[in-house]
């Protein structure tokens, strides 16, 4: 899948499928391609995009815009260009907050949202924010890169395993080594647009039906789970303790079964 967005090149997956829409939205660092895995038992009952956000991937790599609303406004443009709405919209990490987004201001594009260990809150204050950016910067900083490999990618990932798999195939052969599909600076700008502010009365405008998937070992607080769900409309949390934050990867079967059963109820109202 190849869209342009104005000059701004917007990539991704069409896994295909049946049945209504669902798009895919990953996490800071991530590709559309880490969706194989869901795609694979999804496309039985959805027809299932994946989309490599600005900055990442397949889509622009160095963007001059990396904001909140341009991400929201990519999701609904993939939507509308490809006629899937009203979709059913999964989010991890960063791509949760983009998807509760997108489910806040255009709840004509989605009916129905599911987050990956995602949630609205946000940092307190700019000092906050920038000890954040500067541990992501320090953690992409120890990435070997080039990686001589990508079986040494595999093991870097503490592989073998499906996340380090596809951390792994989210890179690219190019000048005698295996590189990262994005830049650090962009990564750096996109996480600072980020958390910058909470989103809360966003979340309490959603109006679709919502699962909230938390893991046990994952970035989004026990605190702001229940709070989700106690300031939320329509929303159902399903927490998996040994899960990290990356659930998608290391924990699909657990989150196939939630997620099968929101789809269900889903299905059943419509």
């Amino acid at each position: 899948m190849l869209l342009l967005r104005g000059d701004v090149r917007l990539a991704g997956l069409d896994f295909g499928g049946e049945g209504p829409a669902a798009l895919l939205l990953h996490g800071l660092a991530g590709y559309a391609g880490e969706w194989v895995a869901t795609a694979r038992w999804l496309s039985g009952r959805c027809r299932v995009v994946a989309l490599d956000a600005r900055g990442h991937g397949r889509s622009e790599r160095r963007p001059a815009d990396v904001s909140r609303a341009t991400h929201v406004g990519d999701g609904a443009f993939v939507i509308e260009s490809l006629g899937l709405g009203p979709a059913i919209v999964v989010g991890q990490s960063l791509g949760g907050q983009t998807a509760l987004l997108l489910a806040a201001q255009r709840p004509d594009l989605v009916r129905g949202l599911v987050l990956a260990d995602a949630g609205p809150g946000g940092l307190d204050d700019e000092a906050a924010v920038e000890a954040n950016v500067d541990d992501l910067m320090r953690s992409l900083g120890r990435w070997p890169a080039p990686f001589p490999s990508r079986d040494a990618a595999v093991d870097f990932f503490d592989g073998p395993s499906p996340s380090a798999e596809a951390w792994a195939g989210g890179l690219e052969q190019r000048d005698g080594g295996w590189w990262p599909r994005f830049d650090a600076d962009v990564m750096a700008r996109t996480l600072r647009e980020a958390t910058g502010r909470s989103y809360w009365d966003e979340w309490e405008r959603i109006s679709c039906p919502v699962l909230v998937v938390r893991a046990g070992r994952g970035q989004l607080s026990a605190a702001d789970a229940r709070a989700m769900v106690s300031r939320g409309q329509r929303v159902e949390l399903v927490e998996l303790p040994e899960a990290g934050h990356d659930l998608h990867l290391d924990s699909p079967e657990e989150r196939r079964a939630a997620v099968g059963r929101f789809l269900d109820a889903l299905d059943a109202k419509a």
